[in-house]
């Protein structure tokens, strides 16, 4: 295959480098949009194959995702989904993202529930994709290759559930420390332009901020953080899967 079309919301970086695994194993050639830019219009799919992939907030896509893609046209072509989450669970996600791209027209050929470093509980699957989830996602790809290529004829079935369950929503920002130097990389890289520079402070809308974690990963100081409360929470509840090893799921 020629050359092949990535969409992808990476706040953290995981999800990004789960789907250039499965992307370089098709094809050499991977053209790449990121749905976090604030851009007024995202460029249309042009090849022969796309791949969506998008991390999984509580269970869902962020609205962010649902909200670019439904500025696609994806009448004839082909889609791959990836929903890439932090072990906990992706529930209603892998549902919603190939029925959000069905409803733009694209015919989903595969997809897949894979695992990634878990954004506010770092210690929750870190270290993935490793190694053997990069062997997984490479023979992924391939067979995915042969169903395009006619060798495989099933029709795509992923958990989930319509109604989907309700959206996360927390009222709270990531926090910043003293030691902020005032640089901007936190507001210029919020995909929800939440983040502003007034009067040396900085400040993040509550209503706007999705805690998709950029701001914390982008720091140079890593003065960005979750409220030490919201952490002490997420550690809690994250506890019991910090030594579980979760797999990843592919459905053909």
């Amino acid at each position: 295959m020629n050359t092949i079309c990535l969409y992808y919301f990476s706040p953290t970086g995981g999800t990004k480098r789960a789907a250039e695994i499965f992307c370089k194993e098709i094809s050499a050639n991977v053209e790449t949009n990121d749905l976090g830019l604030r851009v007024s219009k995202t460029k249309e799919p042009r090849e022969e194959l796309t791949v969506i992939a998008s991390p999984v907030f509580g269970g869902r896509i962020p609205e962010l995702v649902t909200e670019k893609l439904k500025e696609l046209d994806g009448s004839g072509k082909k889609a791959v989904t990836l929903a890439v989450y932090g072990s906990r669970a992706y529930e209603d996600a892998l549902l919603e993202l190939n029925r959000t791209a069905a409803e733009q027209g694209f015919q989903i050929e595969a997809s897949a529930a894979l695992i990634a470093q878990h954004s506010m509980a770092p210690e929750v699957g870190q270290g993935r994709p490793d190694e053997k989830d990069q062997e997984e996602i490479r023979k992924f790809a391939r067979k995915v290759l042969e169903k395009i290529e006619g060798k495989i004829e099933n029709p795509v079935k992923v958990p989930g559930n319509y109604p989907y369950k309700e959206a996360m929503h927390m009222p709270v920002t990531p926090v910043t420390l003293p030691s902020c130097s005032q640089c901007g990389k936190c507001a210029a890289i919020c995909p929800a332009g939440a983040i502003s520079m007034e009067d040396k402070a900085v400040t993040t809308n509550t209503e706007k901020c999705m805690l998709c974690m950029a701001c914390t990963a982008v720091c140079p100081e890593n003065a960005r953080i979750l409220p030490p409360p919201l952490k002490e929470k997420m550690g809690q509840m994250m506890e019991k899967l910090k030594d579980v090893r979760k797999e990843n799921e592919f459905f053909l």
